[in-house]
């Protein structure tokens, strides 16, 4: 008898093959059986998924649960949205290695590069570590309802060698570099799934300094290649190096990037993303990814899966008004208390007079590029709004009334809940058809969700959703993508990304990680800013709906959209083997 049994499956393997009806039983774990449907015997819990969707578990391969997985078992917001493996320890920030010491130093880091609140992360984070190895003890002493693997960062890492130069970017001696070979070594025998850092000067700490690694020589990362090589030797995995880049600069990169690759052995997967400045460069950077690869360089680019932006709300990071002197002196209000303030037709007449003098060109976008901003209707984000009738200079052209004060009414709806969204990246074309060009091209991978990150500004750990819902099914401004190579691009293709061979797929052998969804059901719950971190701090979540059932290693863990309270999760050691 089998320990459980999902019948009349509509199954979507990952593989990319065409859906079919199954029957799915899973023992010990395990997928032990496919088969057609009304064939398979008896089994101690049986499920009719007659009419729903079933999929591999989703492997997000960007996220930034490093702190966060030291407290909370439900690794939310990932966990509401299908996911099942989660990697995180990207683009070089990290809590491990750690001096006793230097605590705090870590915690701006990622408070300054990821937005996560330092209060969160102080009160948070046990920090019963100094190695890395340590840190993935502690991480595993812990229940956690999904799986989560972590490469060795950079930051942490070169801050734990070298100390304030570390920390200040200077020049690493031939002995630091051999400390860093060693402990990198040391972590990714340990079970980091890869090692990670940044090179883009959009990375800097609370303190406004880049991040430690942002400027290392080749030398230095050549010591991390030599370190992955060292793994592959010993265990016969290949890991993964993980960056972000300045984008302007990406197409000049190819030639280190190669030599890192053939000295380590191992993929490197960049941040792929269009700028706003540079709309025509992704161009080269495909022309150059797809010459890298011909040559037989395994190289990536990691793409989101849609633009790569901002959501502006009262309570958040920023929004139009935040850096205005009235809007500054309600700072210490309670949130309904500021939202009846700002209804005061006097300090509404206070705010709209204000104006701010240039900032940043970044600044000055999201606090008043009016014809980019784009007002969240009724609590569901269109995340593909059109410039010329949805935009507030849209609005406002023909309402005569000015952008500011759509603006305003936008965020005060709701409650004072309400939002702004706002494309950095990815949608110079006033659309996504980029997107669809890099989620097609073979040299990409799905990534950037991050997760556990941005916490006042973005709630792109919901991408799983998404994928599903605009690219396969409600589209309306270009071409969809099939169903069923979006399950695979988050399924078989990121977990292969880190040597996960063991799941991503539903066949006999594989671990049984799935998701059982009603497809048609599939979406979002509004997005609200919650003060559920440790201390009360804020983060901007959103739920999804429609996941009947979340299984990690047979044992469901989601039932109708709610924790069971199973919590099956384990941190993961280093990817598998591929079978010869």
């Amino acid at each position: 008898m089998y320990d459980l049994v999902l019948r009349n499956c509509d199954l979507v393997d990952g593989t990319g093959s065409k859906r079919r009806p199954a029957d799915i039983a899973i023992s010990g774990g395990m997928i032990v059986e496919v088969a057609k449907a009304g064939t398979l015997g008896r089994a101690t819990r049986e499920v009719d998924a007659a009419g729903r969707l079933v999929t591999p578990g989703f492997v997000d391969v960007h996220t930034h649960y490093d702190g966060q997985a030291s407290w909370d078992p439900w690794l939310t917001p990932s966990s509401w949205h299908g996911v099942t493996t989660a990697v995180a320890g990207n683009c070089g920030v990290g809590f491990a290695p750690v001096h006793p010491d230097r605590h705090a130093w870590l915690v701006q880091l990622m408070e300054g590069v990821e937005d996560i609140p330092g209060s969160a992360l102080s009160e948070g984070i046990s920090w019963e570590w100094e190695s890395f190895p340590e840190f993935l003890d502690s991480i595993a002493k812990r229940p956690h309802v999904l799986d989560v693997g972590f490469q060795l960062a950079h930051g942490p890492l070169r801050g734990y060698v070298m100390g304030e130069r570390g920390a200040a970017n200077e020049t690493a001696t031939s002995d630091d570099l051999v400390m860093m070979n060693r402990l990198a070594t040391e972590a990714l025998a340990a079970g980091a799934m890869g090692i990670s850092t940044s090179r883009t000067s959009l990375h800097k700490s609370r303190d406004g300094e880049f991040v430690p690694g942002t400027f290392a020589e080749l030398d230095e990362l050549l010591a991390l290649a030599d370190a992955l090589r060292a793994e592959r030797t010993r265990s016969g995995r290949a890991g993964v190096f993980q960056l972000a880049m300045e984008h302007t600069d990406v197409p000049t990169q190819f030639g280190w990037m190669r030599e890192f690759v053939t000295r380590s052995g191992a993929t490197v997967s960049f941040n792929f993303s269009q700028p706003r400045h540079a709309p025509e460069i992704w161009r080269e950077v495909l022309d150059e990814l797809e010459a890298a690869n011909a040559e037989g360089y395994s190289i990536v680019g990691q793409v989101a899966g849609r633009s790569i932006g901002v959501l502006e709300c009262l309570e958040g990071t920023v929004h139009p008004f935040a850096l205005h002197q009235t809007f500054q002196a309600l700072a210490g209000l309670a949130p309904q208390e500021k939202v009846k303030a700002l209804r005061d037709p006097s300090v509404v007449a206070a705010l709209l007079a204000e104006s701010l003098p240039p900032i940043t060109p970044v600044v000055d976008l999201l606090t008043s590029g009016w014809e980019r901003m784009y007002p969240v209707q009724g609590g569901a984000i269109d995340y593909e709004p059109d410039p010329s009738t949805d935009s507030l200079a849209a609005l406002a052209a023909r309402s005569g009334k000015s952008p500011a004060e759509h603006a305003l009414q936008a965020l005060l709806a709701n409650d004072g809940q309400g939002m702004l969204y706002v494309p950095l990246f990815n949608y110079s074309g006033g659309d996504l058809d980029l997107v669809y060009e890099l989620q097609e091209h073979k040299n990409t991978r799905l990534g950037l969700s991050d997760a556990g990150a941005h916490c006042g500004s973005i709630c792109d750990g919901g991408m799983p959703t998404f994928m599903l819902t605009h690219w396969t099914r409600d589209r309306t401004r270009g071409k969809k993508v099939a169903l069923e190579e979006m399950v695979r691009r988050q399924t078989s293709d990121t977990a292969q990304l880190f040597g996960l061979f063991d799941r991503g797929v539903i066949a006999p052998g594989m671990k049984a990680d799935l998701n059982v969804i009603d497809y048609d059901r599939l979406g979002f719950d509004a997005a609200t800013m919650a003060f559920d971190l440790p201390t009360g701090a804020r983060r901007l979540v959103q739920r999804g709906r429609g996941y009947d059932l979340t299984i990690n290693s047979g044992v469901v863990t989601v039932q109708d959209d709610e924790f069971t309270g199973e919590l099956p999760g384990k941190v993961l050691r280093g990817g598998t083997i591929r079978a010869a």
